[in-house]
């Protein structure tokens, strides 16, 4: 049995679980999601608690109890609370400017990328050089978060390009002085 998976699952009082069929959905404040589950899952909602069980002792019902178990509490976390992450652009003349429903950022090169945010993401600039993105869905604001990461990864030299705000980069030395 997978220590993660046989955890319960609190629910708070302003989001509600429902399960038709193999299909379970879970509506909160700030939206709504719903997650297909695999046959070999059974979850069993009650006393303001979701409990996920396995129904076989199959290698297939093994892995997916823990990984059912985590996806739908990240569901419950996200319309309940939500996700964020930020981002923040470090060097001379690297900015971003938020347009409708894009980002247009100046990293460097030639030209400008234009990033169109993702329905569901709400992004937020301060001072061009701060990204903020929220969501509620933790897998899409992950993803968009190494998408834009992507387009001017941090350098081991100076630090120029785009980091977590979190994150820290390991600074390399230069070439040393001949003498």
């Amino acid at each position: 049995m997978s220590r993660i998976g046989k955890l319960p699952i609190a629910i708070p009082k302003e989001v509600t679980v429902s399960q038709q069929g193999s299909v379970i959905s879970v509506e909160g404040p700030y939206g709504r999601l719903q997650q297909q589950i695999n046959l070999d899952i059974e979850c069993t909602i009650g006393n303001g608690q979701l409990q996920i069980q396995a129904r076989s002792e199959s290698k297939e019902a093994k892995s997916a109890h823990g990984l059912y178990r985590a996806l739908i509490a990240n569901m419950v976390t996200g319309v309940s609370r939500g996700f964020q992450k930020e981002l923040l652009i470090q060097g001379v003349g690297y900015r971003a400017e938020k347009q409708e429903n894009s980002i247009i950022l100046s990293l460097g090169y030639s030209t400008q990328i234009e990033y169109r945010i993702p329905q569901g993401i709400e992004i937020t600039i301060d001072k061009r050089n701060t990204i903020g993105i929220r969501g509620i869905d933790k897998q899409l604001v992950g993803q968009v978060a190494a998408d834009l990461r992507s387009l001017r990864p941090p350098e081991p030299y100076k630090g120029k390009g785009i980091r977590y705000a979190n994150e820290h980069i390991r600074q390399k030395a230069g070439k040393a002085g001949v003498k």
